[in-house]
């Protein structure tokens, strides 16, 4: 089942990319020659499988690269050519000229295409703070309140790299944090890239006195032993928890594996002999499990992995798929955040979400 449904979403991928490049190859109306149709066939076919191409050749560098970026192009591109189409079909029908129109409407697609991604990459380069205020109802040792930073999905790697990273360090810092949460996919699928650019080093730069946490997303994965890999990201100076949980001061973190982890433990395993009268703090990435958090006593969930759909209008899939999947939903007891993220995956674009921080100031009222 499994392959023919992959079967099939290759297919009507190559018919899409099939009639992106016939309406750009009609729009440039070069002249007849045998040569440049083939190079220019030859280029669209390894350019539309570069994303693919790369990762299973080795993730090479430049491949990926080029694939992130015809990623953005088509999903800009199978969106405005259809509606360039639907609209050149309209004006024919009161008789204008069709040559003249054509030209026209595809630098008329060429200009948005251009502005669009332009705005996109904007979006997922400019990251903003999103601040929420809640009230816990325990009492959580010495603590009155608690100021919590939050950022999932940084994706760090090729193109959510050094410079991003330190950003996010300083935008952090400037918060003045009493804790950190990363809450999953803080590497997008290649270790050696994510060492590579120093970003352990830079990540180390977190400032904050109750400490650095965090959670494996779907796509923190390694080659190797899953131990090396906690053990590389905690020199970034987190403390990863993998299923497991920990007392700071009066309140219990806990850390979940993902979701898509066989392995994945349940709540109430996890949580055994935990102190409810004191406050619970969960890291869980994929937010799919809020009744199961509910049940256990959780008071706070973080999560991140839906990027609100990351590009417009993907939003209205996360939030049939998920409870909540972006901002806040108090279900009982529960407070549940949802992060949009701090980085992106596939298209360096955001189209109708925004990259972000996440400030969470928590009282603590008995």
């Amino acid at each position: 089942m499994f392959i023919v449904v992959g079967i099939g979403m290759l297919l009507i991928y190559g018919l899409l990319v099939f009639y992106i490049g016939r309406s750009i190859w009609k729009w440039m109306s070069p002249r007849s020659s045998r040569l440049l149709k083939a190079l220019y066939i030859i280029v669209l076919v390894v350019v539309s499988t570069s994303f693919i191409s790369g990762r299973f050749l080795g993730n090479l560098t430049v491949l990926n690269m080029i694939g992130s970026f015809w990623m953005a192009l088509f999903y800009v591109l199978i969106i405005l050519l259809p509606l360039m189409h639907l609209s050149l079909w309209l004006l024919r029908l009161i008789g204008l000229r069709r040559f003249s129109l054509e030209k026209a409407a595809g630098y008329t697609v060429l200009t948005l295409t251009l502005i669009l991604i332009g705005y996109g990459i904007f979006n997922a380069y400019s990251p903003v703070v999103r601040s929420y205020d809640i009230k816990i109802a325990k009492k959580a040792g010495a603590l009155d309140k608690l100021n919590i930073v939050m950022a999932s999905d940084m994706h760090f790697g090729l193109l959510s790299g050094k410079a991003h990273a330190e950003r996010m360090v300083k935008e952090i810092n400037a918060l003045n944090p009493d804790m950190v949460l990363f809450p999953g996919d803080i590497i997008d699928d290649d270790l050696d890239a994510y060492l590579r650019q120093g970003i352990d080093q830079i990540l180390a730069g977190v400032k904050a006195p109750y400490g650095v946490y965090g959670s494996l997303g779907n796509h923190d994965r390694y080659e190797g032993e899953i131990a090396d890999l906690i053990n590389v990201l905690e020199t970034s100076g987190m403390n990863i928890l993998y299923d497991e949980t920990l007392t700071v001061d009066g309140l219990t973190l806990v850390g979940r594996r993902d979701k898509q982890d066989k392995n994945r433990a349940e709540l109430s395993s996890i949580m055994q002999g935990t102190d409810l009268t004191r406050p619970v703090i969960l890291m869980d990435h994929q937010p799919n499990a809020l009744g199961e958090a509910e049940e256990q006593g959780v008071d706070l969930v973080v999560s991140g992995h839906t990027h609100r759909g990351q590009v417009f209008p993907a939003h209205l899939i996360t939030q049939a798929l998920f409870e909540n999947d972006w901002g806040y939903l108090q279900k009982g007891q529960l407070h549940s955040i949802v992060s949009s993220g701090y980085g992106f995956w596939g298209p360096p674009i955001r189209l109708g979400s925004r990259s972000e921080i996440v400030q969470i100031q928590v009282n603590f009222e008995p």
